[in-house]
């Protein structure tokens, strides 16, 4: 008999959708919907954000084509963190939705943070997961959080203690207030990596990132990134430098800023493994920019890259990795 798992995940911009063949592993469905954003708003309040999940998700839900009788587990991200008292309005939606499905096909029904859906989407090419439970690293990088985790697996899901980030905006605020500066749709990260991207003139430019003298990285695990808001911002009313090489300038710094702050983590942790998700991993300038600094020394693990931002493919793996870690195992 078979055994599927709806994963759901409504994060502060994405409605997500996933079902998994427990036996198979095999993702079945798999779609997302980008909350609208109106042209130059930098986000949305989280009751604009909790009225498009309703809508969206019913449009993703309808359009599932599996035998609803193999369903035996809704999995559902409901929370923000796994600590006590995370909560965010927006994942009451999927929580909500989750609990009405279950009961609705006599199915198993569990809940996980959002972030522990990051960490699972990340685990699941070549079957991490199986080989990574401690020691771990978990770097959640995206519009609403920078946070450095140190990750172990628990009974359920992982534990996770937040030693280092941003002590104000996040890397993605900074991406996105830069990018509406622009002129960019927001979320901007998109829009400016392939404004960039294989773009010769940035190194031909006489303005080139090497004439941009970046104010110096704290050196510290947590780190204000507003400062740097207003650093790019008045970079771009001077007329200096063009909006390619102040692009590539940004993305070098968040790149820098990250191994930096990883460096002054391994003086008092011992990590055998860096995991890197979440929507500013995506970014293939950074992703690669920080895999060739860190590699000679870590084991890096960045998700594919369309699991990187958000998506509800991880907590639909988390009962089967659960179920994995408690498996008696014979080698």
């Amino acid at each position: 008999m078979k055994h599927y798992i709806i994963g759901i995940d409504t994060s502060a911009y994405t409605t997500s959708i996933a079902i998994v063949d427990e036996q198979t592993k095999k993702i079945l469905y798999d779609k997302r919907k980008v909350l609208l954003v109106p042209t130059g708003q930098k986000g949305l309040r989280q009751q604009e954000a909790v009225f498009q999940h309703l809508q969206n998700f019913n449009e993703l839900y309808n359009n599932i084509n599996i035998d609803f009788s193999e369903v035996k587990t809704v999995s559902v991200s409901s929370r923000p963190r796994n600590v006590e008292g995370s909560y965010m309005p927006v994942f009451t939606v999927g929580q909500n939705y989750g609990k009405i499905i279950a009961k609705t096909l006599n199915a198993e029904y569990v809940e996980y943070s959002h972030q522990e859906n990051h960490i699972a989407a990340s685990l699941i090419e070549n079957d991490n997961y199986k080989h990574l439970n401690e020691n771990i690293l978990a770097i959640h990088i995206s519009g609403g959080t920078t946070e450095f985790l140190s990750v172990k697996k628990s009974n359920i899901g992982y534990e996770s203690e937040i030693i280092g980030g941003s002590k104000d905006i996040t890397f993605g605020q900074l991406i996105d207030r830069i990018g509406t500066e622009m002129g960019f749709n927001f979320p901007c990260g998109l829009y400016m990596e392939k404004h960039i991207e294989n773009d010769l003139d940035i190194k031909s430019d006489n303005s080139t990132i090497s004439n941009i003298k970046l104010p110096k990285i704290s050196g510290e695990t947590f780190i204000n990134l507003s400062g740097m808001e207003n650093y790019y911002k008045n970079l771009l009313n001077t007329n200096k430098y063009n909006n390619k090489t102040i692009i590539n300038s940004l993305f070098k710094y968040i790149s820098t800023c990250i191994v930096e702050i990883i460096n002054k983590l391994n003086l008092n942790y011992s990590f055998n493994s860096i995991i890197i998700a979440g929507g500013v991993a995506s970014n293939n300038i950074i992703r690669n920019d920080v895999n060739n600094m860190l590699k000679q020394n870590y084991n890096v693990i960045f998700p594919a890259k369309e699991n990187s931002s958000d998506n509800a493919v991880g907590v639909a793996y988390m009962p089967i990795i659960d179920r994995w870690y408690h498996e008696i195992k014979t080698y």
